[in-house]
């Protein structure tokens, strides 16, 4: 991606987890890019490109931050590493309040936005698909179905936990508190 165009997105990313996908007007992610209005629709077309790129963004920096720190803190475990990988999502972290509140701006855009849903869904899908993984290397004798149904259920945990914490109606020890024990029970669940 060129520098300009992560610019872009950087300050999309911004512009929707301040005033959400209804406040994100092209005029006003150019002025927080610093780049023209010509140039945000010279790399994406229109409003709707604009949010399906920042989608994309904030789908590959949260798998940056949950992969490469995953990777740094060098798990003991498969579980240790599927804990890890989903608490991360929930830390006190700038970057991670962000893409927290734009994923969660985008996804009730969706509602009413068709552009987005299929995006979402795709993006969804790949997170379930690779926690679903992470489960199956903790729990080998698991049916697929079911390690694909526990990371469903985890994922939309952690989307609800994100949520409560972001609007401060949890602290973020608690909610990490509360995926820790779900993780626990989820794989308890799996054992043979």
């Amino acid at each position: 991606m060129s520098d300009r165009r992560t610019t872009i997105m950087e300050a999309a990313a911004r512009v929707i987890a301040r005033r959400g996908v209804r406040g994100l007007r092209v005029e006003e992610l150019a002025a927080e890019a610093g780049v023209s209005t010509g140039l945000v629709y010279y790399h994406f077309k229109d409003r709707t490109g604009v949010l399906r790129a920042t989608l994309q963004f904030i789908n590959d920096r949260a798998d940056r931050y949950t992969t490469e720190r995953a990777a740094e803190a060098r798990p003991a475990s498969p579980r240790a590493e599927l804990a890890e990988r989903l608490l991360l999502e929930l830390q006190d972290d700038p970057v991670v309040r962000e893409n927290s509140t734009a994923w969660g701006e985008l996804q009730a855009s969706a509602v009413f936005d068709e552009s987005l849903r299929d995006d979402l869904r795709q993006a969804t899908e790949e997170w379930s698909i690779e926690i679903a993984e992470l489960i199956a290397r903790a729990i080998p004798t698991a049916p697929p179905a079911h390690t694909r149904a526990a990371a469903e259920r985890l994922t939309a945990l952690l989307e609800g936990l994100s949520g409560r914490w972001l609007a401060d109606i949890l602290p973020v020890t608690h909610a990490r508190a509360l995926m820790s024990d779900a993780i626990t029970v989820e794989l308890a669940r799996l054992q043979p």
